[in-house]
């Protein structure tokens, strides 16, 4: 069982809902997840989503962009978002971290390298939202080989017979997309989600997990009675971007311990 798997099987026993707090590599400083994610593991986090800066972050919306561009300005690329999981591991956080990032960089770097160098650093998963299933063979072929879990997304578009596909190559869980959109914090969730996941859930028994639009303790207890867990991302990135240099790990842990009220 992959530590993403032994994670949600404790969380289910416990009737948790898993919270996964999203945050960018290199922002807003350069080693600042050094001091984040222990902090939000600390504050009630179960597991996180780890962002590798991109140019062209096709999914993410304004947010998110910012903080891609803050953190390649900050000098940061792929071989640093590597070490700093490692460094992470060296300072004791256990929970599940699984980077996110784009396609073109993973490549470029090679798929199989990739796997074999996020594994020894102590990843346990990849989340990329431009590679459709029809494409995966290698990458999916690459994490198997080295123990991580491959994360597929579905949206509300997403036809039946294509989440029967995504089902058969996913492993970790299914990051189900809240709505027809990019990333950003919303008021409210969308009203066709329980719908959605329910047919979700027809072609997988995989944690559900769902991002995007979600940022307030309502909407992680909206998610649980669906979903086995929620990803927090621009509405955690608005706290950190909105807090005076020094004060953003003790603000984005309180935002963490928020959602959990």
């Amino acid at each position: 069982m992959s530590c993403i798997a032994d994670t949600f099987a404790r969380l289910r026993a416990a009737e948790r809902t898993a919270l996964m707090p999203y945050l960018m590599t290199g922002y807003p400083e350069r080693d600042a997840v050094l001091e984040l994610i222990p902090a939000l593991e600390e504050a009630g986090a179960d597991l996180f989503e780890l962002g590798v800066p991109f140019s062209d972050p096709l999914a993410d919306g304004a947010t998110i962009q910012r903080a891609a561009e803050r953190a390649l300005a900050n000098g940061v690329r792929l071989e640093h978002c590597i070490a700093t999981v490692a460094a992470l591991r060296q300072r004791g956080v256990r929970a599940p971290i699984v980077p996110m990032g784009y396609y073109n960089p993973f490549l470029q770097y090679g798929l199989v390298r990739l796997a074999r160098d996020m594994a020894a650093a102590g990843a346990d998963g990849l989340i990329i939202p431009d590679l459709p299933p029809e494409e995966a063979q290698e990458c999916h072929a690459a994490c198997q080989a080295h123990g991580l879990d491959l994360i597929f997304f579905v949206a509300p578009t997403t036809p039946d017979e294509r989440i029967a596909r995504i089902a058969t190559l996913a492993s970790g869980f299914i990051y189900c997309v809240s709505l027809t959109g990019v990333t950003g914090a919303r008021r409210e969730l969308w009203s066709g989600l329980p719908a959605f996941l329910e047919r979700v859930r027809r072609y997988t028994s995989l944690p559900l997990v769902v991002g995007f639009g979600i940022g307030s303790a309502d909407h992680v207890r909206e998610v649980g009675r669906y979903a086995s867990g929620a990803i927090v991302g621009s509405a955690l990135i608005n706290v950190i971007e909105q807090s005076f240099p020094g004060d953003y790990v003790a603000r984005a842990a309180g935002f963490v311990r928020s959602l959990r009220d």
